[in-house]
């Protein structure tokens, strides 16, 4: 019998099941399908198979890891959620998904990762709160740099003089494409009818995350928050797809007293090697940043024999 798919994805937080995008994405696609998963919500990507989330590893025992792929993967499966899609509704769901690479995504990683103060109040605070010690000291800023550098190669380098202006442009993009996915989405369900398809899928994990987090800084969430049925549609896919999932990751959990289980070994061996490999980056970075230097003490050099020997001789002259 093959093992088993595994889904291993960021922990869930702010009524979500997943407060990272493409983890919300796929977890929404494989509800949507019913596909067979055996799922790990996690708060340490270190703990993941390839290193990052979400990931999958397959019955096989491959490991995929770009959330595309991962949904390709479950069709091939035979979970197929754009099975009764005619040719026109797959061209259009290429086109939706352009849009909101080009239009949304941006915006949202400006709103989560850049806004200072959605950083330290909002995005910053979950995932300190949340990742393990001493992980928690220096993953949040480096998962903000790799999300400015994905920022960047969406948007172009700019001057810092133009970050205003490209600011107000973004923005007033992101505007546009929720009003016209308001407008596409009209009464229905899902933006194809009665039944979900992937596009749903990819839309719900943009505006639940916008809808969802208690930013102090929520320009385009007053935006989203004035389109009613865009509203209603995340709402209805919470409360259909997901009615037990959402909670906020407990920041102290309670062990149970008795036998130890069987996977209580490998659960301290898990936090023993997090602990040390977090210290070992900590100190890497110090001594490459230069907080920390080492410098080794030349000891004074005895006498050699050769020396001794010639002041042998002059002594003997």
């Amino acid at each position: 019998m093959a093992a088993p798919m595994e889904l291993y994805c960021w922990s869930g937080g702010w009524g979500l099941p997943s407060v990272d995008l493409d983890s919300l994405a796929v977890l929404t696609y494989a509800r949507f399908t019913g596909a067979p998963l055996k799922v790990h919500k996690i708060t340490n990507p270190w703990q993941s198979p390839s290193g990052t989330l979400p990931a999958l590893r397959t019955s096989h025992g491959e490991v995929i890891s770009v959330p595309h792929k991962i949904i390709t993967h479950l069709r091939k499966e035979k979970y197929n959620a754009d099975y009764d899609l005619s040719a026109r509704q797959g061209a259009d769901t290429l086109a939706f998904m352009s849009l909101l690479e080009e239009k949304l995504l941006p915006v949202l990683i400006h709103t989560f990762w850049v806004d200072t103060k959605n950083y330290v109040e909002v995005t910053r605070k979950w995932y300190a709160e949340a990742i393990p010690f001493p992980l928690n000291f220096f993953l949040p800023g480096r998962m903000q740099r790799q999300f400015m550098e994905r920022l960047q190669l969406l948007c172009g380098e700019h001057s810092p003089e133009n970050e205003e202006e490209l600011e107000k442009e973004l923005y007033q993009e992101a505007r546009e494409c929720l009003t016209l996915l308001s407008q596409r989405l009209g009464s229905q369900k899902f933006f194809f009818g009665d039944a979900p398809a992937s596009l749903d899928a990819f839309v719900f994990g943009y505006l639940a995350l916008l809808l969802q987090a208690k930013l102090p800084s929520g320009k385009l969430q007053a935006h989203l928050r004035g389109l009613q049925n865009l509203c209603a549609y995340c709402t209805h896919i919470l409360s259909l797809y997901f009615p037990w999932d959402g909670a906020d990751v407990p920041l102290a959990r309670q062990t149970p007293v008795g036998p130890e289980t069987e996977e209580e070994p490998y659960r301290r061996r898990n936090q023993i090697l997090s602990v040390l490999a977090g210290l070992a980056a900590m100190v890497g970075y110090a001594l490459l940043s230069g907080i920390v230097s080492i410098q080794r003490a030349t000891p004074a050099r005895a006498p050699s024999t050769q020396s001794l020997s010639i002041a042998e001789e002059d002594e003997d002259e």
